[in-house]
């Protein structure tokens, strides 16, 4: 079947999640190239921090944070310095056995069926340590060479999705205005990236105080209206300095920075590199 969180199926007929892949790694100062899976994948951040960027967008992840990513959905890992991670993507296959399906596990819980009805292709939550926890306890028994724990890993798993779908359905409850109003400060904020953008343009353009949307946007996004508009431009940087001859000089007036040099040492505090070191990587 098609392994989509949101794939109708789920609560038409009995299937059982199942881990298809899991890692703890750190990650130091690395770049994935633009991928899918076809499961859904869960990357947690331990320490550190790192960017998730999308078709879309980019989302910044912080310690304690964590992702769920719909399966077959575009993404990549950017990690500027360092960051420490637990990853696992899982699938669906037919119920065996007596354990609840999904199905069933969704009747008598209103958060999973919650969560299986979103429909979004990736979902950012802050996590209380309750998350982590199950997923550490979940990995532990996959490296667990027994035979008998098949249960306690179906229990793991369906725990997880539960705690999962609590947060989430406490998050779309109390935060659709603050969602509505990020998007489109976002969706402002890649659209005039090229020009001289300030806090006060992206409240003006979403009707909010200024400081109203900064904490909001913090709250969402992880880091500043500010900090959010320099990692776009950087990662508009990096694609003209890998994909075009453009000079320096001109990249930093294409993503709207009139000063080369401040163009270079932002470039530098988020890559570690000047933007010559860059380009020269691809040679």
């Amino acid at each position: 079947m098609n392994s989509s969180l949101y794939n109708e199926d789920l609560l038409k007929y009995h299937y059982h999640p199942s881990v298809v892949f899991y890692y703890f790694k750190q990650w130091n100062q690395y770049q994935m190239d633009f991928h899918s899976h076809p499961a859904v994948e869960i990357m947690y951040v331990i320490s550190g921090e790192c960017i998730v960027e999308f078709e879309e967008g980019i989302v910044v992840m912080k310690k304690g944070q964590f992702i769920i990513i719909d399966s077959n959905v575009f993404h990549r890992l950017i990690v500027d310095k360092q960051c420490r991670m637990l990853n696992i993507e899982f699938s669906f296959v037919k119920k065996v056995g007596v354990f609840p399906s999904i199905k069933e596990l969704a009747l008598e819980n209103k958060s999973l069926t919650c969560l299986l009805h979103l429909k979004k292709k990736y979902i950012l939550i802050h996590d209380p340590s309750e998350v982590y926890q199950t997923l550490k306890s979940l990995v532990l028994e996959l490296d667990n060479s027994k035979k008998d724990n098949k249960l306690l890993i179906n229990l793991l798993i369906s725990e997880l999705l539960i705690r999962i779908g609590t947060m989430v359905l406490e998050a779309e409850g109390t935060n659709k205005q603050m969602n509505i109003s990020i998007k489109k400060a976002i969706e402002y904020i890649h659209h005039h990236y090229d020009c001289d953008i300030q806090v006060g343009d992206v409240a003006a353009n979403v009707h909010l105080h200024p400081s109203y949307l900064q904490r909001l946007f913090k709250a969402q996004m992880g880091c500043s209206i500010m900090e959010y508009v320099a990692i776009h431009r950087i990662s508009k940087a990096k694609a003209l300095l890998v994909q075009t001859d453009m000079p320096i000089t001109d990249v930093s007036s294409y993503i709207g920075m009139n000063s080369a040099q401040y163009f270079s040492t932002l470039f530098k505090k988020y890559t570690q590199m000047t933007p010559l070191e860059f380009r020269s990587r691809r040679e």
